[in-house]
């Protein structure tokens, strides 16, 4: 379904620098998958977003989305995509059915079949009886699931998410993915979804595969708990008192399976964090460990990793911390690094 290599965007901000927002981006999705593309600020996920939708041309490399070349075909690739970008795809003014038949007519149906599309629409995301409103007047969980009916009007294979949910509260966050997910096996064949989000819940709940970008480069891409497994590990923290704690240490360094050690101080309490492949097999070796060296652990957690974890483990940063893109489209300050401009100037669309 999209197939790039060595893709590439740059944008020529002054005659002294140029952004390099994506730097060779190979990757390809399979028809029928959930893809989950993840990074910090600048990483240039929406930048990827953007040319694979046609919205701007790449520097360089090729990319092909549904079969068509996006340079070369654009107008077959974008019937055959749909767009929930992060700004309304609504007119304020315009009532909600009228804007998704309006839409409808747009990508090519006769009036006839766009009202029927928008019934089935209206229907499938719970908007029917906010049919007659205008769409300014609707909340904001009512808005985005406008956004994604307008995505999908036309019954495309192909489905494109950059941040649907971001500034929703958790009950409309739920509400939304609910209905993604119905929409997404109603067609004939499974939908492809491609989705940038800054809810790594989303991403390890939903996504099938996950696509860590950063730096306008891929830097993992596995299924979610395939990261988490070979990247991260579990976290196993002991409470210990502080004159045991270096013994401690010592011992879960030897330890089968770990990965790194780490020696806290949580407000006085010291403990000992643990990275291992498997926790819950680990933990007892470690306490039977503990015990015959006479150390006195006063207590045990054992915790899952999670995806900014798997960031943490790639980068030596996390995800948290940094922040993702929930602003806008990452051009042109998503740009890790900036050279001399080349002598044909670009200017960003």
């Amino acid at each position: 379904m999209i197939r790039t290599r060595a893709l590439t965007k740059d944008f020529v901000v002054s005659r002294t620098r140029t952004v390099h927002a994506v730097r060779g981006i190979s990757l390809d999705v399979e028809p029928g998958e959930l893809v989950a593309v993840l990074g910090p600020n600048g990483a240039g996920k929406t930048t990827t977003l953007r040319m694979l939708t046609t919205l701007i041309q790449p520097t360089s490399g090729t990319a092909e989305v549904a079969g068509y070349d996006v340079v070369e075909r654009p107008d077959r690739v974008r019937a055959a995509i749909g767009y929930v970008g992060q700004g309304g795809a609504g007119g304020a003014a315009q009532h909600v059915r009228d804007e998704l038949v309006t839409q409808g007519e747009i990508y090519g149906l006769d009036r006839r079949t766009a009202r029927a599309r928008a019934g089935e629409l209206l229907e499938a995301l719970d908007l029917t009886e906010q049919a007659d409103r205008k769409v300014e007047s609707l909340s904001g969980g009512q808005k985005r699931r406008l956004d994604v009916a307008v995505g999908l009007v036309h019954e495309p294979s192909l489905l494109f998410l950059d941040e649907p949910s971001t500034g929703l509260d958790p009950h409309n966050r739920a509400n939304l993915w609910e209905h993604i997910l119905r929409m997404r096996t109603a067609a004939a064949e499974p939908r492809t979804i491609v989705l940038t989000t800054h809810y790594l819940d989303e991403a390890d709940t939903f996504a099938e595969r996950v696509i860590v970008v950063d730096g306008g480069q891929v830097i993992a891409d596995d299924t979610a708990d395939a990261l988490k497994a070979e990247l991260a590990g579990d976290l196993v923290t002991l409470r210990v008192p502080a004159e045991h704690v270096a013994d401690l240490a010592a011992i879960a360094e030897r330890a089968p399976g770990t990965r790194s050690v780490h020696v806290a101080d949580d407000f006085g309490v010291r403990t000992v964090e643990i990275r291992t492949a498997d926790g819950p097999g680990a933990t007892p070796g470690l306490l039977r460990a503990a015990d015959a060296a006479g150390l006195l652990v006063s207590r045990v957690d054992v915790a899952r990793p999670t995806l900014d974890d798997v960031f943490l483990g790639l980068t030596g940063r996390s995800l948290r911390e940094t922040g993702v893109d929930g602003a806008g489209p990452d051009e042109p300050a998503d740009t890790p690094t900036a050279t001399a401009a080349p002598t044909k100037k670009e200017v960003p669309a």
